[in-house]
Formats: C-alpha cells, sequence, structure tokens
C-alpha cells in the first residue's frame, strides 16, 4: 500500500493531533466538572455537559485524524526500509 500524503504532512498532523487531543480533553473536563473559570460568568453557556459533550466529539475526531496519520507515517517509514527511491 502507498503513502496518500508526504511524510512531513503526516508527521506534522499526527503531533497536532496530539496536542489538540490533550488540549480539548483538558478543557472538556473543565466544561464537564462545571468549573468556575468556564460556566461562572453571565455570557458562559449553561448547558455544560452538552457543551463538554461536544467538545469531547472533537477530541473523538482528532483521534481518528491522529490514526489515520499515523498510518501514513508508518507507510512512509516501511517505504524507506524496502530502499524506494524518493523523486
Amino acid at each position: 500500500m502507498k503513502p496518500v500524503v508526504g511524510a512531513m504532512q503526516a508527521w506534522s498532523c499526527v503531533v497536532i493531533s496530539v496536542f489538540a487531543i490533550l488540549i480539548l480533553s483538558v478543557i472538556g473536563s473543565l466544561y464537564r466538572s462545571k468549573h468556575h473559570e468556564f460556566v461562572g460568568a453571565i455570557g458562559d453557556p449553561d448547558n455544560s455537559s452538552e457543551v463538554s459533550n461536544t467538545i469531547f466529539t472533537a477530541v473523538i475526531v482528532y483521534a481518528a485524524f491522529l490514526v489515520c496519520c499515523g498510518l501514513q507515517g508508518v507507510l512512509h517509514l516501511r517505504e524507506n526500509r524496502r530502499g524506494a527511491i524518493a523523486l
């Protein structure tokens, strides 16, 4: 199987996805626990559980990106080990 995207794009996507998963998981957890910085002011959302569910849906999307981009990176590693000539 051949990779679809370049190696740099695949590994960049992996790094971005990891950081997005970490950051969004923390923000979603803070909304779920009704932290006063996120739901304590007048303009903040009243339904913090729905906000946290939406954020965790984004975490699942980034996890899917992580898997797909990680597989692309692994395909590049396998291709380079076999001695393929990159033009």
